[in-house]
C-alpha cells in the first residue's frame, strides 16, 4: 500500500533570498563573536599563566605553615620535645 504525496509547494524567491541571507549574517556575527571572545580569553588565559607559579608558591607556603603547626602539636601532645629552629 503507497502512500502519495501531494507535490511540494514552490518556495517563493523573496523566502529563499531572505532564508539565504538569515543564514550569512548569523555566520558573519558569530565569527565577529567568536572572535571578540577569543580576545577576551586571550587576555585571561595570559593572566592566569603569568599569575598561577605565585599562586602555587603562596599556597604552598600556606600549606607548609598549616604542616609546622600541625606537627607542634603532635608534639606537644604526644611528649615528644620540639627540635631547637623547627
Amino acid at each position: 500500500m503507497a502512500v502519495t504525496l501531494p507535490e511540494p509547494v514552490r518556495v517563493s524567491p523573496l523566502i529563499k533570498t531572505c532564508r539565504w541571507t538569515a543564514l550569512g549574517l548569523g555566520i558573519w556575527w558569530g565569527t565577529k563573536r567568536y572572535a571578540a571572545l577569543k580576545a577576551e580569553e586571550d587576555e585571561i588565559r595570559a593572566y592566569n599563566a603569568k599569575m598561577k607559579p605565585i599562586w602555587d608558591a603562596e599556597k604552598a607556603a600556606k600549606a607548609a605553615a598549616s604542616n609546622r603547626e600541625q606537627m607542634i602539636y603532635l608534639a606537644k601532645e604526644s611528649g615528644t620535645p620540639i627540635p631547637e629552629g623547627f
